[in-house]
């Protein structure tokens, strides 16, 4: 066999190779999801606990947010999502110390959803979805190249408006609870939109992309190794 016949098989086995979703892993894994929710479920039992002190509530917080850093680091993983999830509590925490409202310890958590919300909005409607500009490169491994396939473009769209709805979500569920100063009910509303509702837009991201063409297989989540779906 040729060398050029070679090559040509290679490439062609390369087009052909399964494309592999693992948004999961893009935003941290699980534990990415959680080192939110944990430090804010702290904040509110010790606050409601501890006699309403804010300055008490806020450094169990930080401890915990801390801990939950040096946890990903001992465990080898980024220091991106280390320190991003470190300083998320932070600034909750200083927020709500400075302005003396508990419920503003939520209130990045809240500006967070409607900016990402919106970015994802305004994407799709320039026409660069943002969920293809986060995997087109790492699943097509050809770039922005996916854009110039109206195809792609479509399916991108369309998974992309899946996660306009997610944060607006839980915008609608957990505002409300803020401008009330509901904090246990902004504390469980929180972890119940937490981990939950990601994993749900994350399978229909998938749906949508595999239905598209555009993924064949999906990374479990935990796992090292692609695994079939089990659909079709």
């Amino acid at each position: 066999m040729s060398a050029e016949s070679q090559d040509g098989g290679a490439v062609a086995e390369t087009e052909n190779a399964p494309r592999q979703l693992d948004l999961l892993e893009e935003i941290g894994g699980p534990q990415g999801i959680a080192d939110s929710s944990i430090p804010a479920l702290v904040f509110v039992a010790v606050y409601t606990l501890g006699g309403n002190r804010i300055s008490l509530a806020a450094i169990c917080a930080l401890g915990v947010g801390l801990a939950l850093a040096i946890l990903r680091l001992v465990k080898g993983e980024s220091l991106r999502f280390a320190l991003a999830g470190f300083v998320g509590v932070a600034i909750a925490a200083f927020i709500a110390s400075r302005t003396g409202r508990a419920e503003d310890f939520f209130l990045p958590g809240l500006l967070l959803n409607a900016l990402y919300g919106g970015a994802y909005l305004i994407s799709i409607l320039v026409r660069w979805p943002l969920l293809g500009v986060i995997l087109g490169p790492a699943i097509g491994g050809n770039g922005m190249a996916w854009r110039q396939d109206p195809q792609q473009l479509r399916v991108y769209s369309q998974a992309s408006w899946i996660w306009v709805g997610v944060f607006a979500a839980r915008l609608a569920v957990q505002l409300p609870f803020y401008l009330a100063g509901s904090l246990v009910a902004l504390g469980v509303a929180k972890t119940a939109m937490g981990l939950p509702v990601f994993l749900l837009g994350i399978w229909l991201s998938y749906l949508v992309l595999r239905r598209g063409g555009i993924v064949t297989t999906w990374r479990g989540i935990g796992s090292k190794e692609p695994r079939e779906s089990s659909e079709g």
